[in-house]
């Protein structure tokens, strides 16, 4: 017996050894991504222009590396803000871990080449090579055309630099091990024409997470239909809204047309339109949808948003979109 128990002990012994192995492979080798050193992004008015679009409207960059005003209505941006990073995503969040999003002015990215901001874009990679979190979804931005995130580059350079430093982002364990083997290559697509409203609404779509946030993750992976909602967003107060259900179901925006989904984004973009007071102590209805930055988008790239969305397969299924903390 004493035999069996010291076999067993050795064979414990080793599947530890190899385990830490892998680990420490995983931890140290992971992500291996190279950098373009050769990229070298030249800063024109045009390539400014189009990055102050994607990265305030599309893809809305700005949502998560600025101060947003959660006393209002869809947490608009607080003047001054813009680019300073620090807000945080934690337990109360329900994140596996406590992260904070980057400073992404030039007081931050000055010692960064292009091509690590690129990296950094598309394949989720820090400068000093460690896997940011995917609160920021780089899988997606992988997909982009490379010009575009190119203009994403020039106009972070343009911006005033914000001279703040965030706290290190810490992740629970095994996220902390899984979150190395996540970036990947990025593997750009070219914009289609916009003529082709289809094709150029999915290109939209994607730049704008769209379908990530509306559809259901279980642990991380999606689990419902594309678009179906039920994406939660938890509040620190322990409230949870639930995106929406897009698809072409009645259930979602079956019975919209154009110009009621244009017209619903473009509210919010009117000059008199002032997000309205949200008491989150008494826990009125929020929503993490950045409302007053979409609303800026184009009416031509909403309208092929819209024409993208209708082609997802309908899914039945209305969303309870707001639960009360302890609900």
């Amino acid at each position: 017996m004493k035999k069996v128990f010291k076999i067993l002990g050795i064979l414990v012994l080793v599947l530890l050894v190899v385990i830490l192995g892998a680990i420490t492979y995983v931890t140290k080798a992971l992500p291996d991504i190279p950098v373009q050193t050769d990229l070298k992004v030249e800063i024109t008015p045009e390539r400014v222009a189009r990055g102050e679009y994607l990265a305030n409207s599309v893809c809305v960059c700005m949502d998560c590396h600025s101060t947003r005003d959660w006393s209002r209505f869809s947490g608009p941006l607080m003047p001054g803000t813009l680019g300073k990073g620090g807000e945080r995503f934690d337990h109360s969040m329900e994140f596996p871990g406590e992260f904070y999003s980057r400073n992404i002015t030039p007081f931050a990215l000055n010692d960064w080449s292009d091509g690590e901001v690129y990296r950094a874009i598309t394949s989720g990679v820090s400068k000093d090579g460690h896997p940011f979190f995917p609160v920021m979804p780089y899988p997606n931005y992988a997909r982009m055309d490379t010009e575009d995130i190119l203009s994403i580059i020039a106009y972070l350079r343009s911006l005033p630099p914000q001279e703040t430093t965030a706290p290190a982002s810490t992740a629970d364990f095994p996220v902390s091990v899984i979150m190395h083997t996540m970036p990947k290559p990025a593997a750009p697509e070219k914009r289609p024409d916009p003529s082709d409203a289809v094709a150029y609404g999915r290109y939209m779509v994607n730049a704008a997470g769209c379908v990530v946030c509306h559809t259901k993750h279980e642990k991380g992976e999606p689990v419902g239909p594309d678009g179906a909602g039920g994406f939660e967003f938890a509040f620190p107060n322990g409230a949870i809204v639930r995106s929406p259900n897009i698809t072409a179901h009645d259930d979602g925006i079956g019975a919209w047309d154009k110009a009621a989904f244009i017209a619903r984004f473009k509210q919010y973009a009117d000059s008199t339109y002032v997000p309205h007071a949200v008491d989150m102590a008494a826990a009125e209805f929020q929503t993490v949808m950045p409302w007053t930055m979409y609303g800026h988008m184009t009416e031509q790239d909403l309208g092929t948003v819209y024409d993208y969305l209708r082609t997802l397969p309908p899914a039945a299924g209305r969303v309870e979109k707001w639960s009360e903390p302890g609900s």
